[in-house]
């Protein structure tokens, strides 16, 4: 059994299940951009929970079972717009896996402008940054689109986290919380992109009353 082709999109779960619309957007770049690719609903998750929340055994036997639906279908690339998908796809699962940031950066000239010069904040995600180094792509796309990228009061490697990250939001919502609002004070403009479905809702959320738009990439690429 195979499928045209060899490069799988999967969205990650926050996409699929809450953020449907973006998991649209992100579709269409990839086809404007002329990125063949296809998906499979059996494939419903990496299994990154069980690994935070330290059910090894767990997430070996999940492993296996998608390992196994992957080959399948003879996939050997990934795509993926959760930062968290594409590290524990890559170093766990052994295949080609990347996020979508760099699949997109690698088509960059394709991308068209589409702002004039508006200062937004990027937030750097720890999955994607500290845990998978990358960090100039989701840069370089924001400025090919037009924008005026300034920088958060820590960045990069020192950038702060979100507060969501490793199940602290699921296991202590107020903690969580308060991080967020420490990272939404060192804000330096009024709009934040950032390239993390979880950073993306978490930092919304918190912001909502702060006149401060919380924007995820996909919002901006089309």
């Amino acid at each position: 059994m195979g499928l045209i082709g060899n490069t799988l999109f999967f969205p990650g779960c926050l996409l699929r299940q809450k953020l449907p619309e973006l998991e649209k957007k992100y579709e269409n770049v990839l086809k404007q951009l002329g990125i063949s690719y296809v998906k499979l609903n059996d494939f419903s998750c990496c299994g990154a929970p069980m690994l935070y929340a330290g059910y090894k055994q767990d997430f070996d036997e999940w492993q296996e079972k998608m390992t196994i639906l992957l080959r399948q279908y003879n996939i050997k690339h990934i795509i993926t717009a959760c930062p968290a998908c594409a590290r524990i796809l890559a170093q766990e699962y052994r295949i080609k896996a990347e996020h979508i940031t760099q699949s997109i950066a690698d088509n960059l000239r394709k991308l068209p402008k589409r702002y004039g010069g508006e200062t937004i904040c990027y937030h750097d995600p720890c999955e994607l940054g500290r845990k998978s180094g990358v960090y100039d792509e989701p840069r370089q796309i924001l400025k090919k689109l037009g924008f005026n990228v300034v920088e958060f009061e820590t960045n990069r490697e020192n950038a702060l986290c979100c507060g969501a990250g490793g199940l602290l939001k699921a296991n202590s919502p107020r903690a969580a919380d308060r991080i967020a609002m420490l990272r939404l004070k060192q804000v330096k403009a009024k709009k934040i992109i950032t390239t993390c479905p979880l950073c993306y809702i978490h930092l919304k959320k918190n912001a909502k009353d702060s006149g401060i738009e919380v924007l995820e990439l996909s919002e901006v690429l089309q």
